[in-house]
């Protein structure tokens, strides 16, 4: 993204033609987030209010509000006070993580409790990967120039315009695309195919093309004996899930699944595109990476170019890292609460949690069980949140109030699987903004944390970060010596070298670590049957103009909150019937765990 800035101001933002990935592309989102910048609902002061009600905010000072925050810290004791984080802390270190780096280092120096934020996320998924091994991708490039076969699972790339120019170049060079998702998507609608399967789902899918792989020998058999651990407890294990049976439990004909794993099978090398967090929001999710994840070890795709999986959100290529300075080394000794969310909500009403930090997230609105997240909160000693904007959990429940900087206004830098990006300064930050490293800064000072900033500036800790060979040991002057653009020291095939991050080194189609860990040593598929009563599957998804929870209240970007004033629950036409719902009547949408309101959107891109 460039930036055209005269006399301070922010004229507009275009895409960059130079830039290697986007070539010069921006999405809706990308193209109006300049109204991000000058939006007149902008926090630029800190605010604390001594009773949660919309009208007894008042603006503070930083020594206030730091002061206070550092005193009930140090009141309720370090093992009560809890971090968490989301994508606004991402805005300028997208795939370097800084942000979390910063945010890791505080929570270890100090002795607090802190949780991955990807486990509302793709966290799961990569769970279930890396029990079979597989967690590495092949880059965008190499599926264009070298896939013949392209299976899209759950990934919607038209909301991922760098990777979808992609699969339309592999499409052009005679490459055969493939759509899995539980509806019709716009990547669907250049697909060859097209499977739609019913929510949760997928591993039944997985294991059903697995047992006709195995039954009609269209495996790689010296793949299998040279790199995988299990196989022959593989094919026992798969021998009842034909089908048939995977038939009656995804809604796709047995004669389109076995057409499926045939031409999966066949067609080499194929790359499956697994959606990065829309597989992998229900419960026992990670079962479905965990199944997908052993097909191309069956057909020996991995280490091939064209071959495994392709990117997918929050993976990494073959040799990217970066150097951590978290410290996690140097962790306080204490009794830490696991990153799994029913433990965190559980600790957040037990009481064992009683200040919550939230950092550039809108915690309410993106986290599993709101109602209970919600009473947690309420009971809350402190709830401080850290945005550009007063979105809905803080208006809700926090006490404290703190204004970040946007991305356009300090120092970043950002990768993707094959390139470094220095982000620079374009604007002044607004009012009395900050970036996350001055308020951690300050705040460990007040808490008497030592070391948490030993670098003279923010470029010495980016510095820091970059230093690894995968970067070529690069820094903000080299960078900024090569007009901010570097690339990555990576293989643009996964696993060349065919070894694999598991105990074996090898694929585990049959994990001891799983059956360790009590869950299932082979790939299953679990569900729920559905209640009587709530007899429809929830499945989320966003349109082209949305990012997550960043539309609250429509205040951010304006001009695309106007596209879809409010929000849209899509159902099909059959459903709709049987429940005497029209297109665009006002519903209600409800379980035992909560209730939201929506107008209905009835169409045929939703199966029955």
């Amino acid at each position: 993204m460039l930036a055209e800035v005269e006399d301070g101001r922010l004229l507009r933002v275009t895409g960059d033609k130079e830039n290697p990935d986007s070539q010069g592309f921006l999405c809706v989102r990308g193209q109006a987030s300049a109204e991000v910048i000058d939006n007149p609902k902008r926090l630029l002061h800190p605010l604390i209010r001594d009773r949660r009600t919309e009208d007894a905010w008042r603006q503070a000072s930083w020594e206030e509000v730091l002061d206070h925050m550092a005193s009930r810290m140090q009141a309720v004791g370090r093992e009560r006070v809890g971090l968490w984080s989301g994508h606004g802390v991402a805005s300028t270190n997208y795939g370097t993580r800084i942000g979390g780096h910063y945010l890791k280092r505080f929570a270890n120096l100090y002795g607090c409790q802190t949780w991955s934020g990807t486990i509302i996320c793709w966290g799961l998924g990569a769970f279930g990967l890396g029990i079979t091994g597989t967690l590495e991708t092949n880059t965008k490039e190499d599926m264009s120039q070298n896939a013949e076969q392209i299976v899209l699972w759950g990934a919607n790339l038209a909301s991922q315009p760098n990777t979808a120019r992609h699969v339309i170049a592999a499409k052009r060079r005679g490459a055969r695309i493939v759509t899995i998702d539980v509806r019709h998507t716009e990547a669907a609608e250049r697909s060859d195919e097209v499977f739609i399967v019913r929510p949760g789902t997928d591993a039944a899918l997985a294991l059903a093309m697995m047992h006709v792989m195995i039954g009609d020998n269209l495996y790689d058999r010296e793949f299998v004996a040279q790199h995988t651990v299990g196989f022959e407890d593989l094919v026992q294990h798969v021998q009842p899930y034909t089908p048939n049976w995977a038939a009656d439990i995804t809604g796709i004909e047995a004669e389109r699944i076995v057409s499926l794993a045939r031409n999966y099978a066949a067609t080499r090398p194929s790359m499956i595109v697994i959606g990065g967090s829309s597989l992998h929001k229900g419960a026992n999710s990670w079962l479905a990476s965990r199944a997908i994840s052993c097909l191309p070890a069956l057909t020996g795709d991995l280490g091939l170019p064209g071959g495994g999986f392709g990117p997918r959100h929050g993976s990494n290529s073959h040799g990217q890292a970066l150097n951590n300075i978290a410290a996690d080394d140097r962790r306080r000794p204490g009794t830490y609460i696991p990153s799994q969310m029913s433990e965190m909500l559980d600790a957040l009403n037990d009481g064992r949690v009683q200040i919550m930090m939230l950092f550039g997230t809108n915690m309410v609105s993106s986290f599993a069980d709101a109602e209970r997240l919600a009473a947690g909160l309420a009971k809350s000693d402190l709830v401080v949140s850290y945005d550009i904007f007063m979105n809905d959990t803080a208006r809700r429940f926090a006490d404290i109030v703190l204004p970040s900087t946007a991305w356009l206004e300090q120092i970043g830098c950002k990768s993707t699987n094959t390139h470094l990006y220095l982000m620079e300064p374009a604007l002044q930050p607004p009012g009395e903004t900050r970036p996350l490293s001055w308020i951690l800064q300050r705040l460990a000072e007040c808490l008497d944390v030592a070391d948490f900033f030993p670098w003279e500036s923010e470029e010495g800790a980016i510095d820091a970060i970059l230093e690894h060979p995968s970067t070529g040991h690069a820094t903000v002057a080299s960078l900024r010596a090569q007009g901010g653009i570097g690339a990555l020291n990576i293989s643009h095939v996964a696993h060349p070298d065919h070894r694999y991050a598991t105990p074996s080194g090898k694929v585990e189609f049959y994990s001891a670590r799983a059956a360790e860990l009590g869950l299932p040593s082979l790939p299953v598929h679990e569900t729920s049957a559905p209640l009587p009563a709530y007899p429809l599957a929830l499945a989320q998804g966003r349109t082209l103009s949305h990012f997550h929870s960043f539309y609250d209240h429509g205040q951010a970007l304006p001009s695309l909150a106007r596209l879809e004033t409010e929000p849209s629950l899509w159902l099909s036409p059959a459903d709709a019937d049987a429940r005497g719902i029209e297109n665009g009547a006002p519903i209600r949408i409800f379980n035992d765990h909560g209730a939201f309101e929506a107008s209905a959107t009835v169409t045929e891109l939703i199966p029955a």
